[in-house]
């Protein structure tokens, strides 16, 4: 008979009982861990989606512009680019920073930025402008991967202090102390610790995965910043550059 009595206990336990128990502060545990699980998968797609493109479009874009024998055609094909495509905006701003100093220049306007920094000095400005707003665009979703692969385990964990406290008032109101009122409740108030692990894997994983992907995007961005200010400083690609 104990044994029948452990085995229908078994059966009882599971997460729609779970759902069914819940009190107020298990329903905001549930709640918060759904909605980061939601949040995580929502930004590991969409951060997927554009490394992929980025990283796609890159050889094409840099290739494309240091292959253009006409610097002025060169700049309509990166101006035909998607509109988050980083790499044709950082050499666009450099393009403008040198256009919008030659104006200045040729206007002879006192006082302005472009008269009291050199031509080099301007184009460095831009490009380091445009490639930290670049980068900062690719940092998108990282902070709240972050934040749910290290804080979602602690939320399943307090849902599953939470739970065993109710399930140990629960034995202490009745006495009963059989398998039959303890292991339904206790192995209820497990599965938010699941739940929280479940939630926060993915988000370490992907994180993990996209910080070394940016790295690898941030040095290309460097890179090609460093090529297109030795172009517009000097009005050539530096020699031996590939």
């Amino acid at each position: 008979m104990g044994g029948n009595t452990n085995a229908e206990a078994m059966k009882q336990m599971g997460f729609a009982n779970l759902m069914q128990n819940f009190d107020w502060l298990g329903w905001v545990v549930f709640v918060t861990l759904v909605a980061m699980s939601f949040l995580s998968w929502y930004f590991i797609i969409a951060n997927g989606i554009r490394n992929t493109m980025v990283r796609g479009r890159a050889d094409k874009v840099i290739d494309g512009f240091w292959g253009n024998g006409s610097t002025q055609d060169a700049i309509r094909e990166l101006e035909a680019q998607p509109k988050g495509e980083p790499f044709s905006k950082i050499a666009l701003d450099a393009a403008s920073a040198v256009a919008h100093h030659q104006q200045t220049a040729a206007a002879g306007t006192t006082g302005r930025l472009a008269e009291s920094l050199s031509r080099s000095e301007f184009i460095d400005r831009a490009l380091r402008q445009a490639v930290a707003r670049e980068s900062l665009r690719l940092e998108g979703g990282m902070t709240l991967l972050a934040t749910v692969g290290s804080a979602a385990p602690f939320v399943g964990l307090l849902g599953t202090v939470w739970g065993i406290y109710h399930a140990l008032i629960g034995i202490a109101a009745t006495g009963n102390a059989s398998m039959n009122a303890v292991a339904g409740p206790v192995g209820e108030a497990l599965i938010m610790t699941a739940f929280g692990l479940f939630t926060a894997i993915p988000a370490v994983l992907a994180f993990n995965f996209f910080n070394r992907s940016n790295r690898l995007t941030y040095a290309r961005f460097d890179e090609f910043a460093h090529d297109l200010h030795d172009f517009f400083a000097t009005g050539s690609r530096v020699e031996g550059q590939k």
